[in-house]
């Protein structure tokens, strides 16, 4: 028999704990019990040991994911957004002036969509965020939206906070919520044609007046200039 020293011994374990991967039990446990009340409404899912759970399920079942996030104790509503996975067509503004579209230039290639945790299928995604006060953790819910039919099931009878965050959803992604009570602007005018966040809505705002820092600053008044400091050398 060998015996290690524990400078050894610690090395042995590290070793062996960087190929073991790691397992979140709890998480694991609450990704099955979903699974097993949503049945194939659950498509997806990932988990960030020690951090954060994502389960992406079908929109038939939206509401009821809603409804069962709560039966199971995740009564803090954080809150519902939607994401746009779209490459921009027009580059960076800060760095892509060249894609003026009001002088013509033609948009970019948008290139391939990638989706992030748990996956996805479609352009646009609605994404909310549910805690569990008790267990003090939080999941991730995502939900695919077809592009010809760009709904899903209000949250609001459920989460009540939901209200002003689907409002803003549709405002800003185009997105509607079927059942809620008041879905009506809450920034722009009611004649506003477009939705801001969008990946493919151009920013013209930014290309008439572009950002601070891509083109020359003047100084400050009483500054001194350029040639000012050259001479002074």
């Amino acid at each position: 028999m060998i015996r290690l020293s524990s400078a050894d011994t610690t090395e042995t374990a590290t070793a062996a704990e960087a190929e073991a991967p790691v397992v979140d039990e709890r998480r694991e446990a609450l990704l099955a019990e979903f699974t097993a009340r949503l049945g194939d409404g659950v498509l997806g899912s990932h988990i960030r040991a020690g951090d954060d759970l994502w389960i992406r399920v079908d929109r038939s079942v939206w509401r009821e994911t809603a409804e069962t996030a709560k039966a199971m104790g995740y009564v803090f509503f954080d809150y519902v957004s939607a994401i746009d996975w779209l490459p921009s067509p027009f580059g960076r503004d800060m760095d892509a002036q060249e894609d003026l579209i009001v002088s013509g230039t033609p948009a970019k290639d948008a290139g391939p969509m990638t989706h992030g945790y748990a996956g996805g299928e479609t352009r646009f995604q609605i994404i909310a965020r549910l805690y569990s006060l008790a267990d003090g953790m939080g999941i991730h819910f995502k939900t695919d939206v077809p592009d010809d039919d760009l709904s899903a099931p209000t949250w609001t009878s459920v989460y009540a906070g939901s209200n002003w965050h689907e409002r803003e959803v549709r405002e800003m992604f185009g997105i509607s919520f079927a059942g809620h009570p008041n879905m009506i602007n809450m920034y722009l005018p009611t004649d506003f044609q477009g939705h801001p966040m969008r990946k493919d809505f151009p920013l013209l705002a930014r290309r008439v007046r572009p950002w601070p820092g891509i083109v020359d600053v003047e100084p400050m008044p009483g500054g001194a200039t350029d040639d000012e400091e050259g001479e002074s050398e």
